[in-house]
């Protein structure tokens, strides 16, 4: 089995790819060594969803809102 990049997962990819590895760790039944392996994917999964989620949450606050709650602008996030 050919193993995608994290890198190029889609938050939603990647989220579903652990939530498997974590239900096979969860089950027990993998080999010691597989066991490794599936808990190092995990953390780099784990790892690329947060570094989306600030992104995410970055460009979320960078989107400026007028009296009445619309977006009017996006401010860039390297503005002081």
């Amino acid at each position: 089995m050919v193993e995608t990049q994290i890198e190029d997962m889609s938050f939603e990819v990647a989220m579903a790819e652990l939530e498997q590895v974590v239900t096979q760790l969860e089950r027990g039944d993998v080999a010691l060594d597989a066991s490794i392996a599936l808990y190092e994917r995990g953390a780099e999964l784990k790892a690329h969803c947060e570094a989306k989620l600030k992104s995410a949450e970055e460009k979320v606050a960078a989107i400026t809102l007028n009296g009445d709650g619309q977006p009017v602008g996006v401010t860039p996030l390297d503005a002081s």
